[in-house]
């Protein structure tokens, strides 16, 4: 039997953060033309899901959830959509 993960209090503020956020404010995720943007919303939510993985100190065993849940991937993913929204809305 495996060790229970510990907490993780920003990881879990991030991926709470995001899906209320997110279902308050769903056109944060359009373009400005008022059009979906998959890319943006596939990014932030995978930051969400990943976000609250880690948050509540799941640990995968397997290499594959590793690589898809890992908290690298987190910020990776939760940079990445937020450069995207930026771009999207002129920011840079």
């Amino acid at each position: 039997m495996s060790e229970p993960g510990r907490l993780h209090p920003l990881a879990l503020m991030v991926g709470v953060g995001l899906m209320v956020g997110i279902t308050l404010q769903p056109q944060w995720l359009t373009t400005p033309a008022g059009e979906a943007d998959h890319l943006a919303a596939l990014l932030m939510l995978h930051a969400m899901a990943t976000g609250l993985v880690n948050g509540v100190g799941f640990r995968p065993r397997h290499s594959l959830p590793k690589l898809v849940l890992g908290r690298p991937v987190l910020w990776l993913s939760l940079l990445a959509g937020l450069a995207r929204l930026a771009s999207l809305h002129g920011l840079f």
